[in-house]
């Protein structure tokens, strides 16, 4: 079982402000999450192969085909402030 401060631990390193009352509701909800992961860990998976996705595709990307490449100058022409071969933009302060 998750204890409060395990939540508060968790909640600190997430950076995420709980109030007192969601604590004990997510120490249950983690809880459980770990008893579901031990289940997994009682399964028998030898002999199976690993996979990185549970259907069998290729690759359906495209290949990357240059088709047209844009010069300096028209680069350039699309820009609304332009200092010599660089792009001028606002101050960040």
């Amino acid at each position: 079982m998750i204890e409060i401060k395990d939540v508060e631990h968790v909640a600190k390193l997430a950076r995420l402000e709980l109030e007192e009352d969601e604590k004990p509701k997510f120490a249950r909800e983690l809880s459980d999450v770990l008893k579901h992961v031990e289940m997994m860990n009682e399964v028998d998976t030898k002999g199976v192969e690993p996979m990185n996705h549970s259907i069998d595709f290729s690759n359906v990307m495209r290949e990357d085909i240059e088709c047209y490449e844009q010069t300096r100058d028209e680069l350039m022409a699309n820009a609304p402030d332009v200092e010599s071969d660089f792009f001028k933009v606002p101050k960040i302060n």
